[in-house]
């Protein structure tokens, strides 16, 4: 990454690559990715020491920046909080279920300890983790539940993911082409680390990045660095990482809203060991009686814990293939809009009766030079529907919403 401007607030404006159509798509999908949907994307209580902030040589941002960049940890296990509030409305379990089915776990035959529907889990409420890796080829994440415990296992080709309450297991396998360790393309975020390599994807000249004092996480002394939209209308108000300051790994991640309360997003590891987790920590043999699915191609082509099988699709490439999508606007303030093709927006209660009247009352009806619309919201993303069937979705304001698709118009 590019250095920055200077030691305490910094922009991207020096950033060697050029901004382009496909790096502000890029930036659309990051708060769908943190959403898990969208994954949001965490209240966590982060271990903070009580003897004070540590003393830590002075960095610049762009040094600190450098340092995660650098970060080579191979070997790892420990703890991680992670607790979401999107300020979703509540539908009764339902909106869970529509997480499932969007990540693809609805499939006729599906298994229970499909990583793709129950990793969406992390997408509301607060959730402990245990992690482990052991280099490129074998990593471990288990979601703690009150009564059950599932696991999804990367040791060498194979996939697992076992779930203990239904005692199902799905299984997978890689190829050593394709499997790097790290978060696959199919796994919504889960660790500090992996949000904030998304948000600092996110880092342009409509950005400030500063050091921000120190903290001390899980027992390790840690730099903060500060990322905020210069300008207003966006509804990311700042995004705060604590990097461990001898390895340069994101211990902890935290994004608040513009419009103030508790985090959206805050997730950090609450113990954290560096050594090498044992070798059977990785094992997994399938236990008597149990249902075992086996993933077909396109379950594989999701690149869970590896990059995506070949011809599968960035984020990117995901963003460009809505056809039509333009995106309107620069940095935070950046709307992504689509025609759905329907000529008509969302049913009114006059006209659509009972599910026009159910629609109505999750968002507001809002009137501009586009005509009217629909506005549906949560803490950190805004989607508007408008009368003739467009949509403009974005980490904005209903107020930015309207102003763009007014541009748009």
């Amino acid at each position: 990454m590019a250095p920055y401007a200077s030691d305490d607030t910094t922009t991207a404006g020096e950033a060697e690559e050029p901004r382009t159509a496909r790096r502000r798509a890029a930036r659309y999908v990051v708060p769908v990715t943190v959403m898990g949907v969208a994954a949001a994307t965490i209240g966590l209580v982060p271990a903070l020491a009580d003897s004070g902030d540590p003393d830590l040589p002075e960095i610049t941002a762009a040094q600190l920046i450098e340092k995660i960049a650098q970060s080579d940890v191979e070997h790892l296990s420990g703890t991680v909080k992670i607790t979401t509030d999107l300020g979703l409305p509540n539908l009764g379990g339902l909106e869970s279920g529509l997480l499932s089915g969007a990540a693809g776990s609805d499939e006729e035959g599906g298994s229970s300890a499909d990583p793709s529907g129950r990793l969406t889990e992390l997408a509301s409420g607060t959730h402990t983790l245990r992690v482990a890796a052991d280099g490129p080829d074998r990593q471990k994440l288990s979601l703690l539940e009150n009564a059950a415990e599932y696991s999804l296992i990367h040791d060498g080709k194979d996939v697992w993911g076992y779930d203990s309450g239904s005692n199902e297991v799905y299984h997978a396998t890689v190829d050593d082409a394709d499997a790097s360790g790290g978060r696959g393309e199919g796994r919504p975020p889960a660790t500090p680390q992996d949000f904030a390599e998304e948000a600092l994807k996110a880092v342009d000249d409509t950005t400030s990045v500063k050091v921000d004092g120190t903290a001390q996480v899980a027992g390790r002394d840690a730099y903060k660095l500060v990322v905020e939209p210069k300008g207003s209308g966006s509804t990311v108000g700042a995004i705060s990482i604590a990097v461990d300051h001898e390895t340069g790994l994101p211990l902890k991640f935290t994004l608040t809203p513009s419009s103030g309360g508790a985090a959206v997003v805050d997730v950090g590891f609450t113990k954290v060991s560096f050594d090498r987790p044992d070798a059977a920590t990785f094992d997994f043999t399938p236990p008597k009686g149990a249902k075992v699915t086996e993933g077909d191609e396109q379950g594989r082509d999701r690149g869970r814990f590896g990059k995506p099988e070949r011809g599968a699709k960035s984020e990117e490439d995901l963003a460009k293939g809505f056809d039509g999508l333009t995106m309107l606007g620069e940095g935070w303030n950046t709307v992504a809009t689509f025609d759905t093709g329907s000529g008509a927006g969302l049913p009114t209660a006059e006209a659509g009766g009972d599910l026009g009247g159910f629609l109505g009352s999750l968002g507001e009806e809002v009137k501009g030079d586009f005509g009217t619309g629909t506005v549906f919201g949560t803490r950190l993303v805004n989607a508007l529907i408008t009368e003739d069937g467009k949509v403009y979705v974005g980490t904005v304001t209903k107020d930015a919403l309207v102003k763009a698709a007014d541009a748009g118009k």
